[in-house]
């Protein structure tokens, strides 16, 4: 959960810098981009957390017992950054 907050906390950070607006072209595309993925990897955590708890609270004897949650998501891949190729 360590890893979620540092990376809120980043995302935060990130938009602060673009809403104060006196940033370059380049730097603000580049800023938008870290936010965007910080983002993607704050939603899947969440998603993460979600089905875990869904799955304590569907145990069939009605106690809470935790079990190991699989999520599977479209960036398990390794992001390529095809930025170096230009």
């Amino acid at each position: 959960m360590a890893d979620f907050e540092r990376k809120l906390t980043d995302l935060e950070a990130v938009v602060g810098k673009l809403e104060q607006g006196d940033l370059s072209l380049e730097e603000s595309v580049r800023l938008f981009e870290e936010g965007m993925k910080l983002s993607e990897s704050c939603r899947q955590e969440l998603e993460a957390a979600e089905g875990r708890i869904q799955i304590l609270m569907r145990q069939a004897d009605g106690k809470l017992q935790p079990r190991d949650f699989a999520v599977e998501t479209d960036l398990d891949e390794e992001i390529v950054d095809d930025t170096e190729d230009e």
